[in-house]
């Protein structure tokens, strides 16, 4: 029988169970998949830990991207076959050697991007599409900065920002993590924990700051990160990975500068079909053309995801990290 990594409570990474899981068979609009890489990101841990709900209750399967084979597909599927490659992001499910999905969540994998790369990049890549290109709309001569620049979301987005014509600004927290920004587009990476990062985008910026802050760290940057934008700059929360902002009032905004604010998911923009779809062809015309590239810096086998997981929570890893079944 297929094996999965199971939760059947939440706590550290020692919950994350290897067992059986059978997928089941494909219903009407559904397809079986036999992945053949699977994407770890920040979000499968705050599942495993209680941060953000699980959906569907216990047992849990985590898990957001991944990449494989078709294996079987059900009735009203008529675009895709047997032995097509294909990837997805969706919400959870992903760490299992099989799964069933819905059929029009998943997107054909190009020739030219294999599948550690497809499983690597959906969910970060699609993030990084739809913050720079519908959330704040990145152009020529923007400046824009964005925490833990060494991550797998930063790594791509820095890239993709640089593509677009902006100085890109970056914080980490360590001499490796800024050297390898720096190789991923990144024209200037702070280091957080020897200087003040509000301080050094007034110096960088000669004081003009930002048109933009994109915040996957949450509780460590906040309100901090609003000092860094210019008057009238847009402040995006997208993660939480040090613990989420404290309720604040919407005054803070107005002192600031005018400031806008929004705490968007990938998991809306890309609701519709046609989103999906866009997303993905814009992130594989961006890697294709080679403007981003996308390197796995990071392999564990299915079995081992609790140690993945602390290695990603302990700041062990950088940029994109798969699993292999």
């Amino acid at each position: 029988m297929p094996k999965a990594i199971r939760i059947h409570a939440h706590g550290g990474p020692e919950v994350l169970i290897y067992e059986d899981a059978d997928p089941g068979q494909p219903g009407a609009g559904q397809i079986l998949i036999r992945h053949t890489a699977i994407g770890l990101n920040f979000i499968d841990v705050y599942h495993r830990s209680g941060l953000y709900p699980p959906p569907g209750g216990f047992p849990l399967i985590p898990g957001g991207e991944a990449a494989g084979v078709v294996l079987k597909i059900g009735a009203d599927v008529d675009w895709l076959k047997p032995g097509d490659r294909v990837a997805y992001a969706v919400n959870v499910g992903a760490y299992a050697e099989q799964r069933v999905i819905a059929a029009d969540r998943v997107v054909k994998v190009p020739d030219g991007i294999s599948d550690e790369q497809a499983a690597a990049m959906m969910l970060k890549g699609m993030t990084a599409e739809y913050l720079l290109r519908r959330t704040f709309k990145v152009k020529a001569g923007d400046t824009v900065l964005f925490h833990a620049a060494a991550g797998g979301v930063g790594l791509i987005l820095g890239q993709w920002a640089k593509h677009l014509g902006a100085t890109v600004i970056g914080t980490a927290s360590s001499a490796d993590k800024i050297e390898l920004a720096r190789a991923h587009g990144f024209d200037h990476v702070i280091n957080y924990k020897e200087q003040d990062f509000v301080a050094g985008v007034a110096a960088i910026t000669g004081g003009r700051k930002c048109d933009v802050v994109y915040d996957s760290v949450g509780n460590d940057t906040f309100p901090a990160s609003l000092d860094c934008l210019r008057p009238l700059g847009t402040f995006v929360s997208f993660g939480q990975s040090s613990g989420p902002i404290p309720p604040f009032s919407m005054s803070l905004l107005a002192q600031k500068g005018s400031l806008f604010a929004t705490r968007p998911t990938l998991f809306v923009y890309n609701a519709r079909r046609e989103d999906l779809v866009a997303s993905a062809e814009a992130l594989f015309d961006v890697v294709l053309s080679g403007a981003v590239e996308i390197k796995i810096n990071q392999r564990y086998a299915l079995k081992d995801a609790g140690r993945a997981h602390s290695d990603l929570e302990g700041r062990r890893t950088t940029g994109t990290t798969v699993l292999i079944p």
